[in-house]
């Protein structure tokens, strides 16, 4: 029966880590990651969850004569942004994996 008290244990073990991978992914969510392009000229913010929640432009990089900077600009701060965002969840969700295997798992 020395069987049944592991599984037992396991299972607590098991429910304990759900728990606080579902504290860490809430967490996650709160977090908000600046990503920056053109010497700070244009901001993107986004969450933990790669949500994008302000995109800030400086007036002075505002060019009508050359949208498509702007636009390279808001593309390179939002990557950016999105980059830190995957690093940051690889480090939090990453403790819960350490030694698994688990391809794709976030």
């Amino acid at each position: 029966m020395r069987g049944m008290g592991n599984m037992q244990n396991m299972m607590k073990q098991m429910q304990k880590m759900q728990k606080k991978m579902a504290e860490a992914q809430e967490q996650l969510g709160e977090e908000k990651i600046e990503g920056t392009a053109g010497g700070g000229m244009v901001t993107v913010v986004v969450s933990g969850h790669k949500e994008i929640i302000d995109v800030i432009i400086k007036e002075e990089v505002v060019d009508p004569e050359d949208v498509e900077m702007l636009q390279d600009l808001v593309l390179a701060a939002t990557n950016d942004a999105l980059k830190k965002a995957d690093e940051l969840t690889n480090s939090t969700m990453g403790q819960f994996t350490k030694g698994l295997n688990l391809p794709g798992m976030f």
